[in-house]
């Protein structure tokens, strides 16, 4: 007769999570999505025409708040770097609050940097004294042009209209040397890449550094939008449209832009 040995039960392995180990680690992911919205990305939605060509209205971007700013002792790994011609940035627009004295924000394109010499002939800029080949960039047409607008800085901010900031209108002149402005040290000169339509650094002046947020990286999002939306700023206008998000989120989203980068 042959005895069999019975092996000793083994313990089974607990795999059951408790109650307040599933809220620890909901808290912990909530926690590391806050961080990164609040520190290293964030939503913004471009709300007027003033970018297009490069963003629509309507378009929902993932803007990168870590590259642009100022470099931290503390994490020498991150990836730092100044702020370039060309580049889109998000910033506060300069020297104005909201009327519930937030700030405003915008997204323009980086034209000139600190030191560098610009002037607009017929819309087109002319950097250190050369023309710019801008295929990005909306030109103004013979039944649209403004000569405060389109050849920057040769007219006076007193002809241009209200669209001048008091505050600019005063200064310019402290910047314009022979035809040129020139930018001064921790300013960047900002514009739209749709110039007729665009309000940008020729109507309120220069971007200071300080107020660069970052940079848009992707669409992750476009819904065709109104282009007059900017200025329904009511509770039932607002839930107006939200209804209607969703009941054409399929056929108005514009699929093909979804994860579309921004150049």
């Amino acid at each position: 007769m042959v005895e069999t040995l019975e092996r000793p039960p083994v313990a089974r392995q607990q795999t059951d999570e408790t109650p307040l180990e599933f809220f620890a680690s909901i808290c912990g992911v909530l926690v590391l999505g806050l961080f990164a919205l609040t520190f290293i990305f964030q939503n913004f939605e471009i709300p007027s025409s003033s970018m297009v060509r490069t963003l629509l209205i309507g378009d929902h971007v993932v803007v990168d708040r870590i590259t642009l700013a100022p470099p931290a002792h503390w994490a020498p790994f991150v990836h730092y770097r100044d702020v370039h011609r060309g580049d889109i940035i998000v910033f506060y627009k300069p020297g104005q609050l909201e009327p519930d004295g937030t700030h405003l924000f915008l997204v323009k394109r980086v034209v000139g940097i600190p030191g560098d010499h610009i002037h607009l002939r017929s819309g087109v800029v002319y950097l250190n004294g050369k023309a710019q080949n801008e295929p990005y960039a909306a030109k103004p047409s013979d039944d649209n042009y403004s000569p405060y607008r389109d050849d920057f800085p040769s007219v006076p901010p007193a002809e241009a209209g209200p669209d001048v900031t008091a505050t600019w209108g005063v200064d310019l002149a402290n910047h314009v040397q022979g035809e040129d402005l020139v930018v001064p040290p921790g300013k960047y000169f900002a514009m739209g890449d749709n110039r007729p339509m665009s309000l940008d650094s020729r109507y309120w002046g220069f971007v200071p550094r300080e107020n660069i947020v970052g940079r848009p990286l992707f669409v992750y999002w476009s819904f065709i939008t109104p282009e007059n939306q900017i200025d329904k700023t009511s509770l039932s206008d607002r839930a107006s449209f939200m209804g209607h998000v969703l009941i054409h989120f399929f056929d108005q989203t514009r699929w093909r832009r979804t994860l579309h980068l921004v150049r």
